[in-house]
């Protein structure tokens, strides 16, 4: 009872109310109290000790509406975000009858391994053409001699809690990314991955959950990945409506109805004006009021800065009604206050919406340390403590280890389990490795607590109806894709007039050189089909690069589930007609009548019609080149090879009689073939050239065919016009194969895995990958360390110098003295 009290005072105190009438102007207005701030009774059995604590910055006095302050972003946030959520939370849960439910995550037993290229020493590159082509044959071989198992978790158990904001510290390696993805789901699990543990959400597996946990989780990348030539508006925008969609889904209106119909119609209005105007929240929120119309820009284009673009990659996942945030270090590019302001709004949220907040963050400042409840520390993929925040410092004392009085928190306890940590030991019998930490912490009465809690039951959380996977039917996202594909392509004029002026100038350079030229000469007349061909068609290798580069936002937001695979490949397919049409427009006239063809409109039109398809073909062929390929290094050569293949094989440079046997099947494969023949043959089956005598030649008496079908036959080309329709169908079938293909590759294949991680031979034992290596502290008095290099010392750091490096000498020393030299530097 007086615990009841003591909360029923500390609502009243701090204001904790919430009026009824919140959309009549001017008028008085009587206050229903809030629910109790024991939040995450909505969620789980916890004890005291879990009441979160009311403070006037995370719970401000809700403030009264009128019909003027739903009219605007800046209307609804007059005040300031805190008070802003402390109103929407106060009448969402009186229009709920019952708290804003929550999102817990409970993890056991997480073991994360990945097989890992294993490579010698010193030659650690990005991945080329070869080095696939190894892997891939030792893999279809069985053979096991080019990777090695990686561990990347350790047994991993713990919980992330409604209405808390936990902070994640770990060394560079240590698996915060990795744990993130993997709660979050964006974790792809390739063949070569190896997932094991326990995963639940409000109690439910993991495996019942996939389908709704986009619409439930963000997850914030560390890497900043955007269109570069859309605003910071239109990004969250854009998100907003994927997410969101336009208006209020049928089941958060009918989720609102336990109240008065007044209160409901209330929470109704505020509920819609929060949605409509999300995206001018998220900039505020932000504080990207004066950048929201710039581009956001990227290496080679200029726009926002570093630190706004993180904002906006920051703001782009967290756009819609996300119970679960997951941030991978999003203060990157950051200064302390910036960082400080976001992470006490995304506290506000966790405090008002019941929200689970989990950031990452590299070097916290200590007011952004003690902005959080909970510290999970990880250090080569095994927890070294996870539980309160005020509890991490005597849980280190205790074992061992003391913070000096001007040492940041944070950074002391980074520094733990690395090299660094022998200037914090007082104790005696103190862990030094990252697997030693975590069997002391298994062994904590704070592990003990987090598995009571682990084995408690989960309350059944709010049931949302007929939640879909995505928000917007497929036309729909087709709809909204295919418009900011154009919207894109439209933007980037430097390309748009480079092509323009390249296909003009080519256009009339080759018809100048090939100026009203001699029917007769069929050399000749397939020469400029042939070049016509390449150009149109081989133009399109320059947008690799684009895609591929495109290729990396596609997989953010398919993971969040903006959209499907299947919109996203056919609205950009769709997104190059209008460009292939005018380039074959232009380019196709320029060529086709200078250079003398047929002077028919029927013809013209066949001709205009096989370079479009051709270069369609070509465009659906690159794009899942650079779908189908890791990165851009594989795809260009690729892209080569196959451009060499087409040409030989074309038909014209090597007729189709001059191939051998065992390699016809690449000339019955190659577009440019087929299209060639579909060309050739509209030309020479005009009526102009199905003649006996031409130019005072009797073809029919002297080879017994007329001169079109002479002229055909000369490069081995067959003489029936339904080789034309032939033509069109194979290439508008392979448009769509390529086109099918690419979709089923970016659906089921994903290239997110970092490229440059491989284990060096001589360090597999080791169990440590390249750019994670730390040097182990000697676990005995005296070691006997064997230095070959100067290097050696301290694992790679320059600044150690040992005489005589050349040869191999031996430094005896002891564990304290080890320690200091790796402090000289």
């Amino acid at each position: 009872m007086e615990a009841e009290s003591e909360r029923s005072t500390d609502n009243h105190s701090t204001g904790d109310v919430v009026p009824e009438k919140l959309l009549a102007p001017k008028v008085s207005t009587y206050r229903l109290h809030r629910f109790s701030c024991r939040r995450l009774s909505s969620n789980s059995s916890f004890g005291d000790h879990d009441v979160l604590p009311r403070t006037m910055s995370m719970f401000p006095e809700p403030r009264e509406l009128t019909k003027d302050d739903l009219t605007s972003a800046d209307a609804l946030m007059a005040d300031d975000v805190f008070t802003m959520n402390a109103t929407l939370s106060s009448v969402i849960e009186n229009a709920l009858g019952q708290p804003i439910p929550g999102l817990e995550v409970r993890f056991r037993n997480l073991e994360l391994s990945a097989e890992v290229p294993l490579i010698k020493s010193g030659s650690l590159e990005v991945p080329t053409l070869w080095t696939q082509v190894q892997q891939g044959v030792g893999s279809i071989f069985g053979s096991k001699q080019f990777t090695v198992q990686k561990k990347i978790l350790r047994g991993v158990t713990g919980a992330f809690k409604p209405g808390r904001i936990t902070l994640v510290l770990g060394q560079p390696g240590s698996g915060k990314s990795s744990l993130m993805k993997v709660l979050a789901n964006r974790f792809h699990m390739d063949k070569n991955i190896t997932l094991n543990g326990e995963i639940e959400y409000n109690g439910k597996e993991r495996s019942l959950m996939l389908d709704m946990l986009p619409r439930d989780v963000a997850y914030v990348n560390q890497i900043d990945e955007h269109y570069p030539r859309m605003t910071v508006q239109e990004t969250f925008e854009f998100a907003h409506q994927c997410c969101s969609g336009k208006d209020l889904e049928p089941w958060a209106v009918e989720a609102l109805k336990n109240c008065t119909p007044e209160q409901h119609e209330h929470a109704l209005k505020l509920v819609t004006a929060h949605h409509k105007f999300a995206p001018d929240l998220m900039v505020k929120k932000l504080g990207l009021d004066n950048c929201k119309d710039t581009v956001v820009g990227n290496a080679m284009l200029r726009g926002v800065s570093g630190g706004e673009r993180k904002r906006v990659t920051t703001g782009e996942m967290l756009v819609g009604k996300k119970r679960l945030q997951l941030l991978d270090e999003i203060s990157t590019g950051l200064d302390s206050a910036a960082t400080f302001d976001i992470c006490k709004s995304l506290k506000s949220a966790a405090r008002n919406f019941n929200a689970t907040v989990v950031i990452s963050l590299l070097q916290p400042s200590p007011e952004v340390f003690e902005l959080f409840d909970n510290v999970l520390l990880l250090n080569e993929g095994s927890i070294m403590f996870h539980g309160k925040r005020e509890d991490a410092v005597p849980y280190f004392e205790d074992m061992g280890f003391h913070c000096p009085p001007r040492k940041d928190v944070a950074d002391f306890l980074l520094d733990l389990g690395t090299n660094k940590q022998g200037a914090f030991v007082v104790g005696g019998n103190v862990p030094y490795l990252s697997a030693e930490f975590a069997d002391r912490f298994r062994e904590s009465k704070i592990f003990q607590k987090t598995l009571k809690r682990l084995d408690s039951p989960v309350k059944e959380p709010l049931i949302i109806p007929d939640v879909k996977p995505f928000r917007l039917s497929f036309f729909e996202d087709l709809v909204m894709v295919l418009r900011r594909q154009m919207m894109l392509t439209s933007r980037d004029t430097t390309y748009l007039m480079g092509r323009a002026v390249m296909n003009t100038v080519m256009g009339l350079l080759y018809g100048s050189t090939f100026w009203q030229m001699d029917d007769s000469n069929s050399q000749l007349i397939l020469g400029l089909l042939f070049s016509c061909a390449m150009f149109l068609s081989l133009s399109q290798a320059s947008q690799v690069p684009t895609f591929i580069e495109a290729r990396s936002v596609f997989y953010k937001q398919r993971g969040a589930n903006f959209f499907r695979s299947s919109a996203y490949v056919l609205a950009m397919s769709l997104s190059q007609i209008p460009m292939a049409v005018v380039e074959t427009l232009v380019f196709g006239a320029i060529t086709y009548w200078m250079g003398g063809y047929v002077a028919l409109a029927d013809r013209f039109i066949v001709f205009l019609v096989t370079l479009f398809l051709c270069q369609m073909w070509f465009t659906s062929y690159f794009f899942f080149l650079s779908s189908v390929s890791p990165n851009l290094t594989v795809a260009q050569p690729v892209m080569m090879v196959s451009v060499l293949f087409f040409m030989l094989f074309g038909g014209f440079l090597i007729t189709k009689d001059n191939i051998p046997d065992y390699l016809i099947w690449i000339f019955w494969m190659d577009p440019l073939a087929w299209c060639i023949r579909a060309l050739s043959i509209n030309q020479y089956r005009a009526p102009k050239f199905d003649v006996c005598v031409y130019e005072g030649i009797d073809y029919c008496a002297t080879y017994s065919e007329t001169i079109g079908e002479y002229s055909l036959g000369v490069f081995s080309l067959p003489t029936e016009s339904m080789w034309i329709w032939y033509g069109w169908i194979f290439l508008f079938a392979g448009y769509f194969l390529f086109v099918f293909v690419s979709y089923l590759v970016l659906e089921y294949k994903r290239f997110e895995s970092p490229e440059n991680v491989a284990v060096v031979d001589d360090e597999a034992t080791e169990d440590q990958t390249v750019y994670s290596k730390m040097p182990t502290t000697p676990k005995n008095d005296d070691k006997v360390i064997e230095i070959q290099d100067a290097d050696d010392v301290m694992g790679g750091v320059p600044t150690i110098s040992v005489p005589g490096a050349r040869r191999t000498r031996k430094l005896t020393c002891s564990r304290a003295s080890l320690a200091s030299l790796y402090l000289a530097r």
